[in-house]
């Protein structure tokens, strides 16, 4: 079973402590919410396990192991927030995809791999031709996914994934994540500032509050019953939030439309 283990964690820049030693384990299979208002360190914490922010102390391990950062074989991979700079508007969706596969395939072989993987996030393979900018927010989104899972990570980090799209259209990829957690067995750390979008993906949140976690557990007993005085200021800001979480439902924070193409 593939963990992904944060152990102690402390990023600096100069002297500025963005991430203070923080812990945090991803099971495989689990989705992990990672709550908190700009600049409380969410995305640091993601972009030091893909190497993109350097740590000061502590260890970031995958089954034990340092998670490796360099070469094709990256088993953590991250989808960033901005769906419109994530992909390179010169390459055409299938150029995007084959760029991040392990394997080096042959032509049929490696469209048969790009047909399967724009089939896994709900997009018909003749987009695999088309280049980003001919896609709307929503399907740029699923290509990212769909260039994160060419690599078959363990674990993926979604970095407030639906923050840029239309309400609707996040609904459509909110379902997408849970379906791609049923039916795949990956790990996900879903970073997100929106605590209903939160709480109808994870199962389990981690309340994190200037570089460190204040609060953590079931994603009903943290919102239906926070601890913190800072998970309660989160709540205030989602209209009805604490009735719903008390009250146990998961599914009446969002209804999203079930596999919407948008």
């Amino acid at each position: 079973m593939s963990v992904l283990s944060f152990r102690d964690v402390s990023v600096c820049y100069g002297s500025h402590t963005v991430l203070k030693g923080v812990s945090l384990d991803i099971a495989q299979g689990e989705i992990v919410g990672l709550v908190g208002e700009s600049g409380s360190g969410k995305s640091t914490l993601a972009r030091a396990a893909v190497g993109l922010a350097p740590l000061t102390g502590g260890r970031i391990l995958l089954d034990d192991r340092p998670v490796p950062t360099r070469g094709r074989e990256r088993p953590v991979q991250m989808v960033f927030q901005d769906p419109y700079s994530s992909l390179d508007p010169r390459m055409t969706v299938g150029e995007s995809i084959a760029e991040a596969m392990r394997e080096r395939l042959g032509k049929q072989a490696r469209r048969a791999e790009i047909a399967r993987l724009l089939a896994l996030v709900h997009l018909d393979a003749a987009r695999a031709d088309d280049r980003p900018g001919r896609l709307s927010g929503g399907q740029r989104q699923r290509v990212a996914l769909a260039r994160a899972l060419a690599a078959r990570p363990e674990v993926i980090l979604a970095d407030e994934i639906t923050s840029a799209l239309d309400v609707s259209v996040q609904g459509a990829v909110l379902n997408l994540v849970r379906e791609m957690r049923r039916e795949l067995d990956l790990s996900l750390l879903f970073i997100s500032h929106n605590l209903a979008v939160v709480r109808y993906v994870a199962d389990r949140v981690a309340v994190m509050y200037d570089g460190e976690i204040v609060e953590h557990g079931p994603t009903t007993q943290v919102l239906g019953s926070p601890q913190h005085e800072y998970t309660r200021h989160l709540l205030t800001a989602v209209p009805g939030a604490a009735h719903r979480a008390s009250a146990g439902n998961r599914h009446d924070v969002l209804s999203p439309t079930p596999k919407e193409h948008t």
